[in-house]
């Protein structure tokens, strides 16, 4: 089995911390693992997106231009990525940020207003934690034990503060009743 996951969005929004989570789930779930970065010279404010593999086997190339899951956090992301996922894919878009809906039968897409849940949540920061728990609840990529463990590794020692809050975050993701469009 081979996920290919890639989430977008603008820098600074925590793309690339997104993604070396999920590289984390799968590590510490067994799997092997792709983790590859990609943002403009701009870094925050710029693009920024993330290429994450999941898979049993060696994994053959890091570069996802077909993607199994697309997270994306903002109207550009989704409008450059979302052709390219797989039918019977799965896009998972922060509606507070993209305005348009998807027009592809072939791929499912979950609609969760992230951004503004992390702000009328008091979770400032975190919508890119609150749209992937969403995709961690529907796709059971790893269990919860693997989700907090994962987090513990991701948040840096100086960070610490802000694991209860990350992990807020993607539970508030998880329970959103946002169902398949």
């Amino acid at each position: 089995m081979m996920t290919q996951i890639l989430l977008a969005g603008f820098g600074g929004q925590g793309v690339l911390f997104a993604g070396k989570f999920l590289a984390y789930a799968g590590l510490f779930e067994g799997r092997q693992v792709s983790w590859l970065p990609s943002y403009g010279p701009e870094m925050r404010g710029g693009t920024a997106n993330c290429s994450v593999i999941l898979a049993d086997e060696p994994i053959g190339s890091p570069i996802v231009l077909a993607p199994d899951l697309l997270l994306a956090m903002n109207l550009p992301s989704f409008n450059r990525f979302a052709q390219a996922v797989k039918p019977g894919g799965r896009l998972f878009i922060d509606s507070s940020l993209v305005d348009v809906r998807n027009t592809r039968d072939d791929v499912e897409a979950y609609y969760v207003p992230a951004t503004q849940l992390s702000s009328s949540e008091g979770l400032n920061g975190l919508a890119n934690m609150i749209l992937l728990g969403k995709l961690l609840a529907v796709t059971h990529l790893c269990n919860q034990e693997t989700i907090d463990a994962a987090m513990r590794k991701t948040v840096p020692a100086n960070k610490q503060q802000l694991l209860e809050a990350n992990l807020r975050a993607l539970a508030l993701g998880g329970r959103h009743k946002g169902g398949a469009t």
